[in-house]
C-alpha cells in the first residue's frame, strides 16, 4: 500500500533499516523505541496495554455508541444492505454484546474466547476483562463490500440505572475506552425523541476522553419530528452533549434517519440528504486517513507515555531510603497535582499531556514507589528523536505515496446507493436543471425577463453594465457573486448583455438564492441558443418558441 524509503542512499536510516511500508515503520519505530520506555515504567499496567503488530495492520474501525433502541444495528444494516449474522433489531434493548463485524470469505460467528487468540486479529488484548466480557462478545463475518475497507464494532444498548452497571460484569467505561484508543471514527447515536444521557452514557463518553478528533454525533430518527421540534430537538442535544463533551469546539451532529424505509415527514428530505452525504463522505475518507492516524495516536501514546516516565522517576527519586516509606507514599499520592506541577515546568511539558490526576491516584495505592526504576535518560532520548526525525519522515513518506496510489475509499453496500443516475447528488437541480431537456430552461421564465429587460432602455439589443448592474443589484447578493453571475451570463465578452444574455444572469441569480452552487464554467445547456456553435440550436429555440 505505501512504501517507506527514507532519502539516505538505499532507502535506509542511518540505523540500517529499511521499511517497505509506512505499517511497518510504525510497527518498527513502536517496538523499538517506545514499547522499552513503556514497559520499563509500568505504562501498559497504568494506561494501555501494549500494541500488537494486528493494531498496525487492521483495517480502519468504527465505534458505535448509544442508548438502546437509538437505531445502532440498523445503522450497520443500512450501511451494508444486508443482514449479518447475530444481528437483532427490535424497540428493546437486543444488543446485549459487542460485535465486531468483519469481512470474510464465509459467513459466521467467532466467540469472543476464540477471538482474542487469533494473532490476525486486532483483539488480543481484550483477554484482560476475563470470561465475564469475552462471553458477550463475538465476530461476526461476512463477505460483504463495504467491510473490505472497513470494520464496524456494534456495542450494547445503554440503559440507566444501578441495575445495568452492576450487571454487566465487566468494566463497560474501560471496554469503550480500550477500542476508543484503537478505533478511526466514534459515532454517537441519539434517537429524537430519547435525548437524555443516562449516567452509564454519560461515562462511556468520559471514557472516550482523549479522542475527541474521532468523535461524530448522529441525530437519528429525524424524520419523525417535524420542521420545529427538529429544532427544538438539535439545541436540546447540543445542550446535554456541552454538560458532557467538555471541549471548546462544538461537536459534528449529523441529522437524518438511517434505515432504508419511507421518511415520515418529507419536509427536511434535502436537509437529511445533504447531511447523510456528508456523513458517507467522512466514513469513505477512513481507508485515506488510516495510516495517518495510526501515526497521530502513536504520537499521542509516546507523549503520555515521556510523561508517566517523569512521574514514575519522580516518585522513586522522593522514596527515603529506609524508614517512613508507607508515610511518604500517602505524602506523595496527596501532592500528586503539585507535582504535576513541578514536572510540567521542569520539563517543560503541557498541562494536557498529563493523565487524569484521581485516576492515577487510585492506581498508585496499589504500588510500592520504592521499587520503582530511576529515569533513564538514554530511553526518553530515543523517544525523543523518534518523535523529532522518524516520525516526520514517515509522514513525508505518507504524502508522497498517497499522491502516487491513493488508497481506495469505502464503496459497496449504501455508499453505492445514488451516486449515478437521476438520485445522485443535485441532479436536476440548481444548475443541472434542464441538462437532460431539448429546449434551453431559461425560456421557461423569459418573458418575465424581456419585460424587465425591456424597461432598461436597451441599445440596438443589448444593454450596459450599468443598467445591469442596477437590477442585477436588487437580489442583494454580494457582489462577488454578482461579478461572477457577470462573466458566465456575458458570453461574448463584450461588456454588454442581450435579451438572452439577461436572461440567463436573471437565471442564475434565481440558482443561487434558492441556495445552490454556481458552476466556475457555463455548462453547455445553460449557453444561450444564440451564443451556441451549433447552427440548429437557434433553430430548435426559435421552434419551442413558437
Amino acid at each position: 500500500m505505501f512504501s517507506w524509503v527514507k532519502q539516505e542512499q538505499g532507502g535506509r536510516n542511518k540505523e540500517g533499516e529499511m521499511y517497505h511500508t509506512v505499517t511497518e515503520g510504525l510497527q518498527s519505530l513502536y517496538t523499538k523505541k517506545l514499547l522499552p520506555l513503556e514497559e520499563t515504567y509500568l505504562f501498559h499496567d497504568f494506561h494501555s496495554p501494549a500494541l500488537e503488530p494486528a493494531d498496525f495492520q487492521s483495517k480502519p474501525m468504527v465505534l458505535l455508541v448509544g442508548q438502546y433502541s437509538t437505531g445502532k444495528t440498523t445503522f450497520i444494516r443500512y450501511l451494508l444492505e444486508q443482514d449479518f449474522p447475530g444481528m437483532r433489531i427490535g424497540p428493546e434493548p437486543t444488543t446485549d454484546g459487542f460485535i465486531a463485524v468483519m469481512y470474510g470469505e464465509s459467513e459466521g460467528v467467532v466467540p469472543g474466547n476464540a477471538l482474542v487468540v487469533d494473532p490476525k486479529k486486532p483483539f488480543r488484548k481484550l483477554n484482560a476483562f476475563g470470561n465475564s466480557f469475552l462471553n458477550r462478545f463475538i465476530c461476526s463475518q461476512m463477505p460483504n463490500q463495504v467491510l473490505q475497507s472497513i470494520s464496524i464494532i456494534d456495542t450494547p444498548g445503554i440503559l440507566s440505572g444501578e441495575k445495568q452497571r452492576i450487571s454487566r460484569g465487566y468494566d463497560f467505561a474501560e471496554v469503550l475506552r480500550w477500542f476508543g484508543e484503537r478505533v478511526d471514527r466514534i459515532i454517537l447515536l441519539f434517537d429524537a425523541h430519547k435525548l437524555d444521557i443516562s449516567d452509564e452514557f454519560s461515562e462511556a463518553i468520559k471514557a472516550l476522553k482523549g479522542q475527541d478528533d474521532k468523535i461524530r454525533v448522529v441525530l437519528n430518527k429525524a424524520d419523525q419530528v417535524d420542521t420545529q421540534q427538529l429544532m427544538r430537538v438539535y439545541g436540546a442535544l447540543m445542550w446535554s452533549l456541552g454538560k458532557v463533551i467538555n471541549t471548546p469546539e462544538v461537536v459534528r451532529v449529523y441529522l437524518g434517519s438511517f434505515w432504508a424505509k419511507p421518511l415520515q415527514n418529507t419536509e427536511n428530505r434535502r436537509l437529511f440528504e445533504a447531511e447523510s452525504r456528508d456523513l458517507f463522505r467522512d466514513i469513505q475518507s477512513l481507508p485515506r486517513n488510516a495510516a495517518l492516524r495510526k501515526l497521530n495516536d502513536l504520537i499521542k501514546r509516546a507523549r503520555l507515555a515521556k510523561v508517566h516516565a517523569y512521574i514514575i522517576s519522580y516518585l522513586k527519586k522522593e522514596m527515603p531510603s529506609l524508614f517512613g516509606r508507607e508515610k511518604k507514599k500517602e505524602e506523595l499520592i496527596m501532592r500528586l497535582p503539585e507535582i504535576y506541577t513541578i514536572l510540567q515546568r521542569e520539563h517543560h511539558i503541557s498541562p494536557g499531556d498529563f493523565p487524569n490526576v484521581s485516576k492515577m491516584q487510585d492506581m498508585l495505592q496499589h504500588y510500592d514507589f520504592s521499587k520503582f526504576p530511576s529515569l533513564k535518560l538514554k530511553l526518553i532520548d530515543s523517544v525523543d528523536k523518534m518523535l523529532a526525525t522518524k516520525i516526520a519522515g514517515l509522514m513525508a513518506m505518507i504524502r508522497d505515496e498517497e499522491s502516487k496510489q491513493p488508497p481506495a475509499m469505502v464503496s459497496g453496500g449504501a455508499f453505492e446507493g445514488s451516486q449515478d443516475g437521476p438520485f445522485g447528488q443535485g441532479y436536476g437541480e440548481g444548475i443541472s436543471a434542464g441538462a437532460d431537456g431539448e429546449d434551453w430552461i431559461v425560456s421557461r421564465d423569459k418573458h418575465r425577463y424581456d419585460e424587465i429587460f425591456y424597461t432598461l432602455m436597451p441599445i440596438n439589443g443589448k444593454i450596459t453594465g450599468v443598467n445591469a448592474k442596477k437590477e442585477m443589484m436588487n437580489s442583494q447578493l454580494p457582489n462577488t457573486v454578482l461579478g461572477k453571475i457577470w462573466k458566465l451570463a456575458d458570453c461574448d465578452q463584450d461588456g454588454m448583455l442581450d435579451d438572452e444574455e439577461f436572461a440567463l444572469a436573471q437565471h442564475l441569480i434565481k440558482i443561487k438564492l434558492e441556495g445552490y452552487e454556481l458552476p466556475t464554467e457555463l455548462p453547455d445547456h445553460l449557453v444561450p441558443p444564440s451564443h451556441r456553435k451549433n447552427p440548429t440550436a437557434e433553430t430548435l429555440y426559435n421552434h419551442t418558441e413558437d
